[in-house]
């Protein structure tokens, strides 16, 4: 049996198309959207500003020594703020923690009332607070952090929500309404519906491979559209 290769290329040329022009498609509405907005604006920078530097007195505090000495699995400690009072963040292995640097005891987690205090004094728009969780499982849009963390979501219409660590009373992220659509326009354009951060899938490959497939479909097709000239009869 005689194959006819014009017509099998065309056909396999149709099909591939038809996968891919869909993909195609996504590709180019998802781009668009991830050039259109600035970067920036999706980290949400505009939403939180930086702590005001303060100095602060070491008389009378308890020695960053003596928190270290307290806690044999300490990497770091070093000296911050939290609402307006001094303490002594400590990093170890298992997580961060701070310590009262007056007294030198352990502080407490932040309870709902200091959580929202501390996403007021961090937000930079009108601080009216819709809601504030302590949440114990990770959200979608926080799924690269280890819970627990509060949730504080404030008013407007780009829904600006901070996520706070309880332990130290640091900001752990923003997330705002086009920051989630771009989590999920990113989601389509690497085509890793489960956790929307592998950029080599298989899924991805495959579809990357048949574009380049079609690709050379067509130019063999367009090779064979231009008539040939017959050689004369001698």
């Amino acid at each position: 049996m005689t194959i006819r290769w014009p017509l099998l290329v065309r056909r396999v040329h149709k099909w591939l198309a038809l996968f891919v022009g869909i993909q195609a498609v996504i590709w180019t509405a998802t781009g668009m959207y991830m050039v259109a907005v600035h970067i920036d604006y999706i980290h949400g920078d505009h939403l939180v500003r930086r702590p005001a530097a303060a100095p602060v007195a070491l008389a009378g505090l308890v020695s960053p020594a003596t928190v270290a000495a307290a806690d044999p699995g300490a990497r770091e400690v070093r000296l911050q703020r939290l609402l307006d009072r001094p303490v002594w963040r400590v990093d170890t292995k298992d997580g961060a923690y701070v310590v009262d640097a007056a007294t030198g005891h352990r502080s407490a987690p932040l309870d709902e009332a200091q959580a929202r205090e501390v996403a007021r004094r961090l937000y930079t728009g009108e601080p009216e607070i819709v809601s504030a969780r302590l949440l114990t499982k990770a959200p979608m849009e926080m799924q690269s952090r280890k819970p627990p963390y509060w949730r504080v979501e404030f008013a407007g219409w780009n829904q600006p929500t901070l996520y706070i660590s309880p332990a130290t009373g640091e900001l752990l992220s923003r997330r705002h309404n086009l920051w989630r659509i771009f989590d999920f326009v990113w989601m389509l354009h690497i085509m890793d519906y489960d956790e929307r951060t592998d950029v080599n899938n298989p899924l991805l490959r495959v579809a990357t491979w048949s574009a380049v497939l079609m690709a050379l479909a067509g130019a063999c097709l367009l090779v064979w559209s231009f008539p040939r000239k017959k050689k004369k009869a001698a």
